[in-house]
């Protein structure tokens, strides 16, 4: 999301603020599967405290698709019980407390708390306290202690149940519908300022009372990767870039202790639950066991041959579980060091979670979550086929081992079972048309989108992406109204204003019913329409039943298409625009796959929710300003470059009169039909109709289809002129010695014809009519 910058010197005191963005997500396939890379995995009640009696039966997964899924286990497979939505960026880590609270973090800087068995899947409170992206948590199994870490060289400690206290306090007094957001350490909060959480999740009013501040871990001097704290909250270690692991006492945030001995960073720590032994496994490909009592590594096992990423042990810690960017999962005896391959996987492991002493589970960089038996449920015949080894101490030895061996063999070759996943999209192509996306997937699937109604119209299946690329191109040129990216997995379209007003397009070339052949949409506030239509209808409801008669005929018009809604200064809409519905079908967004919204208002921080979840209450606290003024009072903000001036001129060798000595400027979507019927209009050719009926009707012309008005230039208003046959003579429009096409638009000559920064050039000619 973008951030405000305030100005830093008097030059830069004149410069406007930076807007809020809004961006829009789409999904094409069912929600209840993640579409990316599932960056952590938990299993409450194993991995975590808490998770009551039920823990054991749900499995939550935080992916880089932005979102978290509670998974419910059972024999005939899992099904996705709820997904949770808020975060804006890759969620990174995930932890259940003890008191059931799910606590999760983000590349979008900021922790978030779910009740973890409620099925809302409501975001209960935001802290936003880091500078950067967090990417690790721990927790302590028998307390609500959670320490989170991240790249911004900062580590905090977090009480949950100190930090709810505010939140209990406001509740009480506010009523039950209260959700809260966190707010940084060190302010100063009146204990009167109390204010409730709208359906964003953000807070609506001043502060919380008595605001919380967690404890700070000071002393990292680098980013921070990993964390890892024991059942009682009394240790944590962490580590990361600084290639050493780091020991604190979580209750004060004191150093305790710092262990060298990895040549490159620390990218998974574990806990003993007694906090004497700490095993971390670091890029330099290295698992290390420490003993923290005697401050020193007591052994180095060198089992993979690239970084490792994540570690799992029962709580015997007799063995761990390793995996990493070599797509391999290692099983390592921690006292006899023999290491078995237990699986390959075919994309990068980034988490591993058991399930009891029966079962693990391996999320990779791809959307699926695998099952696979543990080894206690190999037999011995199994032991004997799969590659199994001592893991030297040096890193070497283990890849001159796999360089002059045969290729290992794994333990097991199949997932027990699978969570599947959507495949993301890892490629894509913004059309000249601006409405349309082509995309590929990680399967290969190649699919066109129209981005407007959030729909595939199209999957082509495994073909090339180059060549159906080059078959959809088309000759025209649209403002580049819109940017996108697909970092998580699917289509995020990102609006900036003013340039998301910046496009238009006929009405009749969307189909529009009824609509005259001069009728222009702006395309970014008829996109905005369709993503608000659910908030516009449910923001009406709320005004029908809470606003007194006057008040609600002042509102009843909200988010209708009215002529008198329309910029004073748009002149390219008539009084056919106060019959079209709310949402033109060209701009409908799917209803059982709706967008999710991204965006933030004045108040906050940014926020992720369905188009569909949206219930009406949301303001100007929530949603930036220049939305609200789009979509509720059709005012949109001044365009620059609407227009394209050119000069009308007789081809070289013809007898043709010259029009007009200056520049004209028009819309750039005007097409060269116009330009005709402006020559036809302005020629003086023998035997037209009698001159008074032709200004009639030239006059009554203009004023049903006036065009533009040039700034500084001269108009340009196409006329309708009448014309007897045979004798209307046929005009061709010349650019660089191309007749034009008549559907051709102004922007497109430019772009693809003329090829100059100089104004464009456009010459006319009459040929015979046939």
């Amino acid at each position: 999301m973008h951030r405000v910058g305030s100005a830093g010197n008097n030059a830069n005191a004149s410069r406007p603020r930076k807007e809020r963005r809004l961006t829009y997500v789409l999904r094409d396939s069912n929600d209840a599967k993640h579409c990316s890379g599932v960056n952590c995995l938990i299993l409450p009640g194993v991995d975590a405290p808490g998770g009551g009696g039920d823990g054991g039966h749900y499995l939550f997964s935080g992916s880089r698709d932005g979102t978290l899924k509670r998974w419910e286990l059972g024999n005939e497979g899992a099904v996705c019980g709820v997904t949770f939505e808020s975060h804006v960026d890759w969620v990174n880590d995930v932890v259940v407390t003890s008191n059931d609270t799910l606590v999760s973090c983000s590349s979008d800087t900021t922790l978030k708390t779910w009740r973890a068995y409620a099925n809302d899947g409501e975001c209960t409170r935001t802290f936003r306290q880091h500078s950067d992206y967090v990417t690790s948590l721990a927790s302590a199994h028998q307390s609500n202690i959670v320490a989170s870490g991240g790249l911004g060289c900062e580590v905090f400690i977090w009480d949950l149940e100190a930090a709810m206290v505010p939140l209990a306090r406001a509740s009480s007094e506010a009523g039950s519908e209260g959700r809260y957001d966190g707010f940084p350490s060190g302010l100063s909060v009146p204990a009167e300022r109390l204010s409730t959480a709208n359906s964003t999740g953000n807070a609506s009013g001043a502060m919380l009372a008595n605001s919380y501040a967690p404890i700070p871990a000071k002393g990292h001097k680098e980013s921070v990767y990993a964390l890892a704290m024991n059942d009682s909250g009394t240790l944590l270690v962490s580590g990361g870039t600084e290639k050493a692991v780091r020991v604190w006492d979580p209750r004060s945030g004191a150093k305790q202790m710092k262990l060298k001995g990895h040549t490159d960073n620390v990218r998974a720590l574990l806990l003993d639950p007694t906090g004497r032994l700490c095993l971390s496994g670091s890029s330099d490909s290295i698992i290390r066991l420490w003993d923290l009592g005697q401050q020193r590594c007591v052994h180095s096992y060198a089992v993979h041959t690239d970084s490792v990423w994540t570690l799992a042990s029962a709580p015997s810690f007799s063995h761990v579980y390793s995996g990493g960017k070599d797509l391999s999962v290692y099983v390592t005896d921690l006292a006899t060091r023999e290491s078995t391959l237990l699986c390959t996987e075919q994309q990068p492991v980034l988490r591993l979670t058991l399930q009891g002493d029966e079962w693990l589970w391996v999320t990779t960089t791809d959307s699926a979550l695998n099952k696979w038996p543990s080894q206690e449920q190999a037999s011995l015949k199994a032991f004997q086929r799969a590659s199994t080894f001592v893991a030297g101490s040096l890193p070497f030895t283990r890849a001159r081992a796999c360089m002059d061996g045969s290729a290992p063999v794994a333990l097991y070759t199949h997932p027990t079972s699978t969570i599947p996943g959507t495949a993301g999209i890892v490629r894509h192509s913004i059309l000249n048309d601006r409405r349309h996306v082509l995309t590929k997937d990680a399967t290969g699937n190649v699919k066109l989108w129209e981005i407007t109604r959030g729909t595939v119209i199209t999957d082509f299946g495994k073909v090339s992406f180059e060549d159906k690329e080059k078959e959809l191109f088309e000759m025209v040129s649209v403002p580049a109204w819109f940017t996108m990216d697909t970092r998580l997995g699917s289509i995020s379209v990102h609006l900036d204003t003013p340039q998301c007003f910046s496009a238009e397009m006929y009405a009749a070339d969307l189909h529009v019913p009824g609509a005259s052949e001069e009728l222009k949409l702006n395309i970014g506030q008829e996109t905005l329409r369709g993503l608000m239509a659910n908030w516009m209808t449910r923001r009406r409801q709320r005004s029908s039943i809470t606003s007194t008669a006057a008040n609600g005929d002042a509102e009843s018009g909200i988010g209708e298409h009215h002529p008198d809604r329309r910029p004073s200064s748009d002149d390219s809409h008539d009084d056919s625009n106060s019959h079209q519905p709310l949402v033109l079908p060209a701009f409908e967004f799917s209803t059982s796959s709706p967008p999710s919204i991204i965006t933030e208002g004045s108040q906050g921080g940014p926020w992720r929710k369905k188009a569909s979840e949206l219930d009406g209450s949301e303001d100007e606290k929530d949603l930036p300003g220049w939305v609200m003024e789009c979509v509720l009072h059709n005012r949109l903000p001044p365009r620059e470059n609407a227009k394209c001036s050119f000069f009308l001129q007789p081809c070289e060798g013809t007898s043709l009169q010259i029009l007009t000595q200056g520049k004209l400027s028009a819309p750039r979507i005007l097409r060269m039909h116009k330009v005709v019927n402006y020559v036809l209009e302005k020629l003086v050719i023998d035997k037209p109709l009698e001159d008074s009926a032709s200004e009639t009707t030239s006059t009554t012309g203009r004023q049903g289809s006036q065009q533009a008005v040039g700034n500084g230039y001269g108009p340009f208003r196409p006329g309708s002129r009448v014309w007897q046959q045979p004798v209307k003579p046929v005009v061709e429009i010349v650019c660089n010695d191309q007749v034009l096409p008549l559907e051709m638009s102004l922007a497109t000559v430019r772009a693809y014809i003329w090829k100059k920064p100089e104004d464009l050039c456009l010459q006319y000619r009459t040929v015979p009519n046939r």
